[in-house]
C-alpha cells in the first residue's frame, strides 16, 4: 500500500489538521510541509526532508500519494488558495509523488460554471440568449481551474455537494472520471434521526422535506431515501425570478404536500448553498402561511456574509443546519443573531472515512462516529434536555 500524506495549503489549518488526525496520520502537517513566502512575496511550498540526507534529493516522495486539503481561509482569497494548490501539487510531483489528490469541499470557481459560447458548459437545461449574455466577456473559469489543476499535477478531485452539472461534467472529463462529488444526505439524515432538532412522529408522519426550487428536488428525494421513514412528506416550491434579486415563491401546484398539509408539521428545507439568503427567506415565509410547527433550513455551503446573516435572522427560520465546508462559519463571534439558531456539522471525520474508502482501506472506528456537532450556547437546544424550557 502506498504512503498517503495529507497536507493543507495554509499553515496550521484546523480543517486539514483534523482530516489528517481522523485519517490516522501521526505527523503534524507543519512537520511535513513548509508553506513559506520569499522576501518578494512569492509562495514557495517545500516538503520537509532530512537536511543531512543527500541520497533522496528530489525523490523523497517516491510512490507516495499526496492529499491536499483546501478550504476557505480568513487570511487568503480563493484565488490565492487556488495558486497555492497548483504549487503544492507541482512540488509533490517534482519530488516523486505517484499521485496528487485535491480535497476541496467547496470547489473553487463553481459559480463561474459556463461562458458566453454554446460550447462553454454542459448545463442541465437549454440556455437562452439572456443566459449567454450574462457571461459575455467573462472567462469559462471552472474549466480553466480544472485544466490548471491538471497541469500542475493534480490527478483527482473530491468535493462536497457541488451544485453545477456543468462543473461536474468539466471535472469528470478533465480528470478521466477521477472526480467525486460527495453527497451529504447521510450526514443530515443521521442528525435529523438522532437529535431533537425535529419531531419525527410515527414513521416520520410529522416531518416534511421541502425543495425550494426544481434544482433541489433530486437531492430532497435522496434525503427521503436516506431517512428511510415511510410517512415523511415532500413539499415542492416553484420559483419565478422577476429581477436580479427579486423572486416570487409559492408551493408548487404539483407538490405532493400542499400548503394546508404543513399545519403542525416540522418542515426541513434543503439547498446546496446560500449567499444573501433573500431567496430562502422568501421560501420559508411562504411555508409559514401553512402554519407549520417549525421551519428548518439545511444548507451545505453557507457563505456567511453580513447581508446573509441579517436576512436569515428573521423569525421565519427557526434553525439553520449547515456543514463546515466553509470553516469560517465556526467563528461564533462573527455570526451575530444567527448564533441562536445555527448548528454546524463538522465533516472532517466524514472526509477521512471517505479517504479510507477511496484507498480501499476499511476502519470501523469511523462507521458511526463520522461527524461532530458545533453550536453556540445561545441555541436553546444546547442545554441538556432536562434543563430546557418548554417551547
Amino acid at each position: 500500500m502506498s504512503r498517503v500524506i495529507i497536507v493543507g495549503n495554509v499553515s496550521e489549518d484546523p480543517f486539514a489538521i483534523d482530516v489528517g488526525h481522523s485519517f490516522g496520520q501521526e505527523a503534524d502537517l507543519s512537520d511535513i510541509i513548509s508553506l513559506k513566502n520569499f522576501a518578494n512575496g512569492e509562495f514557495c511550498p517545500r516538503f520537509i526532508s532530512d537536511e543531512g540526507d543527500l541520497t533522496q534529493i528530489g525523490s523523497q516522495l517516491d510512490g507516495a500519494i499526496v492529499v491536499i486539503v483546501s478550504v476557505n481561509s480568513d487570511s487568503h482569497s480563493r484565488q490565492s488558495l487556488a495558486m497555492r494548490n497548483f504549487l503544492i501539487a507541482r512540488a509533490a510531483k517534482d519530488n516523486g509523488a505517484a499521485k496528487v489528490l485535491l480535497v476541496e469541499p467547496d470547489l473553487f470557481f463553481s459559480a463561474q460554471d459556463r461562458g458566453p459560447r454554446p460550447d462553454h458548459g454542459n448545463t442541465a437545461h437549454p440556455r437562452d440568449i439572456k443566459d449567454f449574455k450574462k457571461f459575455d466577456g467573462q472567462p469559462f473559469s471552472s474549466l480553466m481551474y480544472a485544466q490548471l489543476l491538471k497541469t500542475a499535477g493534480v490527478d483527482g478531485v473530491i468535493t462536497v455537494h457541488n451544485h453545477s452539472n456543468s462543473v461536474q461534467d468539466v471535472f469528470r472529463r478533465t480528470f478521466n472520471e477521477d472526480f467525486e462529488n460527495l453527497e451529504p444526505s447521510e450526514l443530515y439524515a443521521h442528525y435529523l434521526l438522532h437529535s431533537d432538532i425535529v419531531e419525527q412522529g410515527q414513521g416520520g408522519s410529522n416531518l416534511v422535506l421541502c425543495a425550494p426550487d426544481k434544482g433541489a428536488v433530486e437531492f430532497v428525494e435522496r434525503m427521503h431515501e436516506a431517512l428511510a421513514l415511510p410517512n415523511v412528506g415532500l413539499c415542492k416550491m416553484s420559483k419565478e425570478r422577476t429581477g436580479e434579486r427579486k423572486v416570487e415563491i409559492q408551493v408548487a401546484t404539483d407538490s405532493p404536500v400542499p400548503l394546508e398539509g404543513l399545519e403542525g408539521k416540522d418542515v426541513v428545507v434543503f439547498d446546496d448553498m446560500v449567499r444573501t439568503g433573500s431567496t430562502i427567506v422568501k421560501c420559508c415565509q411562504a411555508l409559514r402561511q401553512g402554519r407549520p410547527r417549525r421551519v428548518l433550513f439545511c444548507v451545505s455551503h453557507f457563505y456567511s456574509s453580513e447581508e446573509g446573516r441579517e436576512n436569515m435572522a428573521v423569525s421565519a427560520i427557526d434553525e439553520i443546519l449547515t456543514l463546515n465546508t466553509l470553516p469560517t462559519i465556526l467563528n461564533r463571534d462573527t455570526q451575530g443573531r444567527l448564533r441562536k439558531k445555527l448548528v454546524v456539522l463538522k465533516i472532517e471525520k466524514w472526509i477521512a472515512r471517505h479517504l479510507h474508502e477511496y484507498f480501499d482501506r476499511h476502519v470501523g472506528r469511523l462507521s458511526h462516529d463520522f461527524y461532530s456537532v458545533d453550536m453556540s450556547s445561545k441555541n436553546p437546544r444546547w442545554q441538556p434536555l432536562a434543563l430546557r424550557p418548554n417551547r
